[in-house]
C-alpha cells in the first residue's frame, strides 16, 4: 500500500497547501521567536538602567561606602549601645504585669497558652488566637503573652504589694515612630484609670510600648527603631540566643532610665547638630605667592590595601567566612564585626562546626544567617544570598552556606558574639 499523502497534496503534485501552511507557520514562529528575544534584551537593558539608577542614587539604600554596614543590618547608634533600661516590672502570682492601657502575663518553665490562661481566667482560644500561636504550644520562661481584655487587678491576694495597675508618673521617653503599629488602649482602660486615681498606694512607673512584631522585622531592627539595647529587649520578653521572634508576637519595649537618654525624633534631619570646621581662610589671610614654596610635596608610597587580605590558618579557631580583604574592622559601639569585601555570588562559608540558629531577614529583606557553636559562641553572616542551609541543621568548618549578595559594593558583614556581647572576629581568625 503507497504511503498516505499529507492533507491538501495530490498525487499529481499540483497542490502543496500543508507544505505552504507549514512553511507559514514556521514563518510565524520565527517572528515570535525575534520579539520574544527582542523583548528580554530590553528587559534587561530596562533593569540594568533601574540598577544604575539606584546605586547612583544616595538615598536608594545600596551601600556605597559600608557605613550602612550592607543594609544596615547589624548597625546599631552609639547611644543605643549604652542605654541603661529600668528592669522588667515583677508580675504577681498568676504571671500578671497590669498597666492601664494594657495587661500581659508572662509565661514559666514548661508553661502552655492553655497553662497561663487558667492562671488569669481567659479562655484558652482566645489568648492562643490573640497572640497567633498554638493552644498546646510550650513557650518560653518569661515569654510575654498579651491579654485580649482585662483580668482582675494585682492585689495582695495574687502576691502583689498593692492593688491596681502600675500608673505612669512620666511621659514616656521613647516615643513610636510613626512607621510602627502599637497596640491601642482597651476600652476598659479609662474606668480602670480612674478607680487606681485616688489609690496613693498604687505602684507607679513608666509605662512602656507594646509592639506587634510586623512580616520582616527582626529584634535587631525593632531595638533600632525604638532605641533601646538589644539585650534589654531580650530580657524583658524571654527571648533565647537566637533572638527568634514571629509575626503577630507581642514585645514589651524597655523603659530606659530617666535622664539616660534624649528623646528619639523620627523627624530630625540628616547633619543636624552638625558643627562645620572653620576653613583656614576664614582666621588667616592667605601667604603671598613669593611665599609659596614651589617645591613638590614628598609623600610616601599608598600601600596597596586592596591587595593585603587576612587570611586564617588551619590551626585558627574560626576559619575566614568569605575570600577577600577585610576592609572595615572591629570598633565597639560603631561596627560589631568585620567588613570583608569579596566578590558578588563567590561563596560564603561556616567559620567553624555548628548549628543554624536563625535564618532571618533585615529590614531590606536580605537574609541573614546565624550560626551557634560551641562555648555559646554564635557567628553573624549579613550581606548574602542563594542560602543553601535550613534552621537547626548541622553544618561544617568551611561548608558553603551561602553567597555574596550583589550589590554596588559586594562583601560579607561577619560578627562574632559571645553570648549577646559583640568581640572583635579577628583574634578568632588568627
Amino acid at each position: 500500500m503507497p504511503p498516505a499523502l499529507p492533507m491538501g497534496e495530490t498525487t499529481g503534485g499540483t497542490t502543496r497547501g500543508t507544505r505552504a501552511s507549514t512553511e507559514d507557520a514556521a514563518k510565524l514562529r520565527t517572528t515570535e521567536m525575534t520579539q520574544t528575544t527582542g523583548a528580554r534584551q530590553r528587559t534587561l537593558l530596562t533593569g540594568a538602567a533601574a540598577l544604575l539608577a539606584l546605586g547612583a542614587c544616595a538615598n536608594s539604600g545600596y551601600d556605597l561606602d559600608l557605613r550602612g554596614n550592607f543594609g544596615d543590618a547589624f548597625h546599631t547608634k552609639t547611644a543605643v549601645q549604652n542605654v541603661p533600661t529600668e528592669p522588667r516590672p515583677r508580675p504577681d502570682n498568676r504571671g500578671l504585669i497590669s498597666y492601664p492601657g494594657y495587661q500581659v502575663a508572662v509565661a514559666r518553665t514548661g508553661d502552655t497558652v492553655g497553662d497561663v490562661a487558667g492562671r488569669v481566667g481567659l479562655s484558652a482560644d482566645e489568648l492562643a488566637t490573640y497572640n497567633g500561636i498554638p493552644r498546646g504550644q510550650k513557650l518560653r520562661r518569661g515569654e510575654i503573652i498579651a491579654l485580649p481584655r482585662r483580668v482582675s487587678e494585682p492585689s495582695p491576694a495574687t502576691g502583689s504589694a498593692v492593688t491596681g495597675p502600675i500608673i505612669p508618673i512620666t511621659s514616656p521617653a521613647i516615643r513610636t515612630p510613626e512607621t510602627v503599629s502599637v497596640v491601642p488602649l482597651d476600652s476598659a482602660s479609662s474606668s480602670a484609670t480612674s478607680a487606681n486615681a485616688a489609690n496613693t498606694a498604687a505602684p507607679s512607673g513608666q509605662e512602656p510600648a507594646r509592639h506587634k512584631v510586623k512580616r520582616g522585622e527582626t529584634a535587631y531592627s525593632i531595638a533600632r527603631l525604638f532605641g533601646v539595647p538589644v539585650k534589654s529587649l531580650a530580657e524583658w520578653n524571654g527571648l533565647t540566643g537566637e533572638l527568634a521572634i514571629r509575626e503577630g508576637q507581642y514585645l514589651l519595649i524597655p523603659v530606659a532610665v530617666p535622664g539616660a537618654v534624649p528623646v528619639i525624633d523620627a523627624a530630625t534631619k540628616p547633619g543636624s547638630g552638625t558643627v562645620a570646621p572653620v576653613p583656614p581662610s576664614a582666621a588667616s589671610p592667605l601667604p603671598d605667592k613669593n611665599e609659596t614654596a614651589d617645591k613638590p610635596k614628598e609623600t610616601p608610597p599608598s600601600p596597596n590595601l586592596a591587595g593585603t587580605q587576612t587570611s586564617a590558618s588551619d590551626t585558627a579557631r574560626f576559619a575566614l567566612p568569605a575570600s577577600g580583604p577585610i576592609i572595615r574592622t572591629f570598633s565597639k559601639g560603631k561596627n560589631d564585626g568585620i567588613d570583608i569585601s569579596a566578590a558578588a555570588g563567590s561563596p560564603v562559608r561556616a567559620a567553624q562546626t555548628g548549628t543554624v540558629a536563625a535564618i532571618t531577614r533585615d529590614t531590606d529583606r536580605v537574609p541573614i544567617i546565624v550560626l551557634r557553636h560551641s562555648g555559646n559562641i554564635l557567628t553573624v553572616y549579613a550581606g548574602v544570598e542563594d542560602v543553601t542551609v535550613e534552621k537547626g541543621e548541622t553544618v561544617k568548618r568551611g561548608q558553603a552556606i551561602a553567597k555574596i549578595r550583589a550589590s554596588a559594593s559586594p562583601g560579607l558583614h561577619f560578627e562574632v558574639r559571645e553570648g549577646f556581647d559583640s568581640v572583635d572576629p579577628e583574634p578568632y581568625l588568627k
